[in-house]
């Protein structure tokens, strides 16, 4: 029998990555050394604090249930967090904890959109962005981030009927791929914007911790009279390098909340509770870490955007996020794709094609600052001696 799948899954092709994988396993073979820059998945530990609460919850046969619900300490701890850390005061009816942002990010969507419903999203974007409100049947419209705008979208300038149109509208700052932040006043804008034509926000908040040179990291719901029109994706993935452990939430409009929670419970049992408590010692615990971690972060992306910019390839440098972005050299015109086959096969350096995250990024590449400064010093050295800077 010949089996025919859903067309969505012609979306769904591995492509590019599944090459890239292929081709980084056959030079490891070979005995070449490969500088993965391309996944970006810390490469910090949790803190002792966190893990021992998950031990020690795990050592208890009660916690092996299903859980249902949040706990009510996990709830009573976000809403702590927002208030120490972004002046955001919470009730427990606008937190709800998810299997971390890009689940929420994938099914959100399905609460807030009839099929042909118009979602705006960014370009160029993280991808998920885009598949989410796609699994939910919403026709999706691109708004284009460009340096003439300072990589803000022109809200002054969108197309009145797609502003009609539009249910929601996915916002993320500092934004992967590009590593773009956002001052508050483009929020302020955008919170009146979104209300006058009734377009809900979603703001996907993964990188306010990891933000650079003195910029501010925000909630939009510090913005005043943000949860009238928005939530906001908050991930213990990044801040906390609880990445396997899946845990995240989404806070803000009750009513979205509401309903959302509505949704999951028909496709979930609630979060594992030794995960919950690992998640509770980690809102409750300090900020050190978090803190070291950012800088020490901020000290790889000087050495690498620093150092190909010595090089000569203008990398410029990420304002925030986990990663770097930058356009290909010229000689490469617009084919990021062949580019990254090229430097991989000639440096053993390894990142991520940049058409990978929208039309926009066509002739860019993200790197992922996932190595030690030493290892990113290495990096930089093997693509200066694989020549492919040259003319």
């Amino acid at each position: 029998m010949e089996l025919v799948f859903a067309d969505r899954m012609k979306d769904f092709e591995e492509g590019i990555f599944q090459v890239l994988n292929e081709k980084k396993n056959e030079l490891e073979a070979q005995g070449r050394k490969v500088y993965n820059l391309s996944v970006g998945t810390p490469d910090f530990k949790p803190a002792r604090h966190i893990m021992d609460a998950v031990v020690e919850a795990a050592k208890k046969p009660e916690n092996y249930k299903y859980a249902l619900a949040d706990l009510p300490e996990l709830t009573e701890s976000v809403t702590g967090r927002f208030r120490r850390r972004y002046g955001v005061e919470l009730e427990a009816d606008e937190i709800m904890s998810v299997y971390g942002s890009q689940e929420g990010i994938t099914h959100i969507g399905l609460t807030l959109c009839n099929e042909g419903d118009v979602v705006l999203v960014p370009n160029p974007g993280y991808p998920i962005f885009s598949i989410g409100p796609s699994l939910a049947g919403a026709k999706l419209v691109t708004y284009e981030l460009l340096p003439e705008h300072q990589y803000l979208p022109d809200l002054d300038g969108m197309d009145a009927q797609i502003r009609r149109d539009a249910k929601f509208m996915v916002v993320s700052y500092p934004l992967n791929p590009i590593c773009k932040t956002a001052p508050r006043s483009f929020y302020e804008k955008l919170i009146p914007w979104a209300k006058e034509n009734h377009i809900i926000i979603v703001h996907d908040n993964a990188y306010s911790d990891i933000i650079y040179d003195g910029r501010e990291g925000i909630s939009i719901l510090s913005i005043p009279g943000a949860k009238e029109v928005c939530v906001e994706f908050y991930s213990l993935s990044k801040s906390f390098n609880y990445t396997g452990a899946r845990m995240g939430f989404l806070v803000g409009n009750r009513e979205i909340v509401a309903n959302f929670k509505k949704l999951r419970s028909q496709i979930d049992y609630g979060t594992f509770l030794p995960v919950q408590y690992g998640a509770i010692a980690a809102l409750n615990g300090p900020d050190d870490q978090v803190r070291e971690q950012c800088a020490e972060y901020q000290k790889r992306r000087d050495a690498l955007c620093g150092g190909f910019r010595g090089i000569g390839w203008d990398i410029p440098d990420s304002e925030g996020t986990m990663f770097a972005w930058g356009a290909i050299p010229e000689k490469f015109g617009d084919d990021d794709v062949a580019f990254v086959m090229e430097l991989m096969e000639k440096s053993g350096v390894l990142c991520t094609p940049g058409s990978s995250f929208g039309t926009l990024g066509k002739g860019h590449v993200r790197f992922a600052l996932t190595m030690p400064v030493e290892e990113i010093n290495k990096a930089v050295e093997a693509v200066k001696q694989s020549g492919i800077m040259n003319s």
